[in-house]
């Protein structure tokens, strides 16, 4: 008898395991993650799979409209700008420095914000009201106007963006993991970690820390999309990445003045823009909802 149950048991753990995986998996955003992992191979992948050099320029082959319209061909497929450059390949080439920017910036402020955060909720006292206010003043001014008085004093440069949106971003992070570091150190087992000797270096890296990466990981994912579109923002201004380098917000750039007769120039990277950042919004909404259990017991 005894066996008869075990191998009943034994058969309903297959369906199971599955039931519980598809309930893991419910919801999953296919779409944007799909786009999220074709933009990412695109980057990784740009130097082999572009038509051509994004800078390489022919004027016998500009404003030549894309290959559907009259007068394009398929040896660009999305057209040429005023200056003969390809645009599929520039579109593609922006991919590898949107993203770059987005997540080289999203590591730096993800970083400052965490150690701010995490000691100002840990130590508390004079040390958490200063470095408090401090994010309190980030947080109060208006981030676009910042980051162009910031992007033109630094210069228009790949380290100079990343240093802009970074410092723009941490006081998020800082706030986040401060209120929870807060909740943490109250816990139990922090208690019994101090009552055990244990110094604070070593509570705050392997009691408190691995807490917060869930937290971390959600307010990531949703701050690349914003973290791109403020990069597009100041490339477009003219303070972000400097042309001719192929950047999203300078593709849109070049195309400005020329909407009645050159529109797919900006119209393709600005669908980049808007794809790309609904993409990484979707997938991180996903994710807070997976890893947030009020969210995830509805």
């Amino acid at each position: 008898m005894a066996l008869a149950e075990e191998v009943a048991s034994n058969q309903d753990t297959g369906p199971n395991r599955r039931v519980g995986l598809w309930q893991r998996m419910r919801g999953l955003p296919l779409l944007p993650i799909a786009a999220i992992l074709i933009l990412t191979c695109m980057a990784i992948a740009a130097p082999w799979i572009a038509p051509y050099p994004p800078t390489e320029q022919s004027l016998l082959d500009r404003l030549k409209p894309p290959f559907w319209l009259d007068g394009g061909d398929l040896g660009h497929l999305l057209g040429t700008d005023h200056f003969g450059r390809d645009i599929l390949s520039r579109v593609i080439w922006g991919a590898r420095v949107s993203l770059s920017v987005a997540l080289v910036a999203i590591v730096f402020a993800g970083a400052i914000g965490t150690i701010v955060g995490i000691v100002a909720g840990y130590f508390g006292g004079f040390l958490e009201i200063a470095l408090m206010r401090i994010v309190d003043a980030f947080l109060a001014v208006p981030a676009v106007l910042v980051a162009i008085v910031l992007g033109a004093t630094l210069g228009p440069s790949f380290e100079n963006v990343v240093i802009v949106i970074g410092l723009l971003y941490w006081p998020r992070y800082a706030r986040q993991v401060r209120g929870e570091t807060l909740s943490i150190k109250r816990s139990d087992y922090v208690l019994l970690a101090r009552v055990a000797g244990c110094s604070n270096l070593r509570i705050l890296a392997t009691h408190i820390f691995p807490n917060l990466v869930p937290s971390l990981l959600v307010l990531a994912s949703l701050q690349v999309g914003a973290a791109i579109i403020l990069e597009a923002t100041l490339s477009f201004l003219g303070v972000g990445i400097p042309p001719p380098h192929p950047a999203w917000g300078v593709i849109v750039e070049d195309g400005r003045g020329m909407l009645a007769s050159g529109w797919w120039i900006s119209l393709f990277p600005g669908l980049a823009i808007a794809i790309t950042v609904l993409a990484f919004n979707l997938t991180g909404d996903w994710i807070r909802d997976r890893l947030d259990p009020k969210l995830r017991s509805r």
